[in-house]
């Protein structure tokens, strides 16, 4: 049962933690209070079985404490002159709400604006965002970002004491303020569906409600700014790589390598959307990631992939912002385009990059050219290197299966 109740908590946090924000105003109490909640459940749920709606459960019991702490701290008459109709029964947001620009009623949308406030550093928005709207932890977000779980968790708590401090609205913000923030909500969207893409930890590959999730956000995010193309070039990278979600597992969850997906399965409405977007898209960093997954969809087979198209894109990318996850992606389409040999010599001079370490793709990829070079032996102990350094089970699986068909 406690498995189960985590379960929905962790795909719940971020809807729960929202809607008590809306009614405390302060990102840090509502997180403790959805906590709260989850130890009610844990509580009552093994006695009363699971609910028939558990997300609202979990999200009645803490906007129930949420109402009882305001009421406590002031005078009940006030504080809903204050908060409105944040203490009544607010219904789903209408989606005719979403017409106008300047009024998202969408408590994920303000969460997301809130914590992306410029009274926070860059690196704190993103960190503090993805541990409220993806339910990450600690752990996943230092994998996200590349750096140690005792970074993040100092980034986190020191954003929610700022923005209490601050008192910053939870609000989504109009005009100049808003596109001030606009870039932060844009990397934290695209770090939550990759997270839910290809999650860092556990015993799943996917985690299909983050893909969700993000896809909608970047949707009613073009809506809210039409103009700016980045926004675009995100929401068409974000439909791309959706659209091959269903192949990227098999039916018992391995994994299925790109190679060997069924392409005819891929979701073209989601590729159409993809390539719609795309037109309204900019040459900035997702607008080229978007060009690059466009590349893969438009190939009805693997082996019609342009790989020197992507590479070319992969290096333009690398122009607007040295990255060693970038190269090492450059690396692999290089391989493609011109050989193995030639994609080993890229990966081999990142070898001594401190923020690939830790990072199991590097392994992996030098695993896979050195298999394609016929130097299994090598190949092997890469791949189980890698095995070593992923949390994901699943990936470990196929890593260690890899490495033992690399070596006789």
């Amino acid at each position: 049962m406690a498995a189960t109740v985590e379960a929905v908590f962790r795909i719940e946090s971020a809807r729960i933690i929202a809607a008590v924000a809306r009614v405390v105003r302060d990102v840090g109490i509502a997180e403790e209070l959805a906590q709260d909640a989850l130890v009610a459940a844990l509580e009552r749920w093994p006695e009363s079985g699971v609910p028939d709606r558990p997300g609202a459960w979990l999200t009645a019991t803490a906007r129930h404490r949420a109402v009882d702490l305001v009421r406590r701290r002031e005078t009940y008459a006030r504080k809903l002159a204050e908060v409105g109709r944040a203490l009544e029964d607010v219904p789903p947001p209408d989606p005719a709400d979403l017409d106008d620009p300047d009024r998202i009623d969408d408590d994920l949308l303000r969460l997301i604006f809130t914590a992306c406030h410029p009274v926070l550093s860059a690196r704190a928005r993103t960190a503090l965002t993805l541990r409220l709207l993806g339910g990450l932890t600690t752990e996943e977000i230092a994998r996200a970002f590349l750096t140690s779980e005792a970074t993040v968790a100092q980034r986190i708590v020191r954003a929610k004491r700022t923005l209490a401090k601050a008192g910053v609205p939870f609000e989504v913000p109009c005009g100049a303020d808003r596109d001030a923030r606009l870039a932060s909500v844009l990397e934290v969207v695209y770090l939550v569906f990759n997270e839910g893409y290809s999650a860092t930890a556990g015993d799943d590959l996917l985690r299909p409600a983050l893909c969700e999730d993000a896809l909608r956000l970047v949707r009613v995010l073009a809506g809210l700014v039409p103009g700016e193309p980045e926004v675009h070039g995100l929401a068409a990278l974000l439909e791309f790589q959706a659209s091959r979600t269903a192949t990227r597992t098999g039916p018992d969850g391995r994994p299925v390598l790109l190679a060997d997906q069924d392409r005819s399965r891929w979701d073209r409405l989601l590729i159409r959307r993809g390539t719609e977007s795309l037109r309204r898209a900019g040459t900035g960093p997702y607008s080229l990631q978007a060009a690059i997954a466009a590349c893969h969809a438009r190939a009805a087979r693997y082996a019609d992939t342009d790989w020197a198209a992507i590479a070319a894109l992969y290096g333009r990318l690398a122009a607007l912002g040295p990255s060693p996850v970038v190269e090492l992606n450059r690396a692999v389409a290089v391989s493609m385009a011109e050989g193995p040999a030639a994609g080993l010599a890229l990966v081999d001079a990142l070898l001594g990059e401190r923020a690939l370490r830790d990072y199991h793709l590097l392994p992996s990829v030098r695993g896979d050219l050195l298999e394609r070079l016929g130097r299994g032996e090598e190949a092997r102990a890469e791949f189980e290197r890698a095995a070593a350094l992923t949390r994901n089970a699943r990936e470990r699986e196929l890593l260690r299966e890899r490495a033992a068909r690399a070596a006789p």
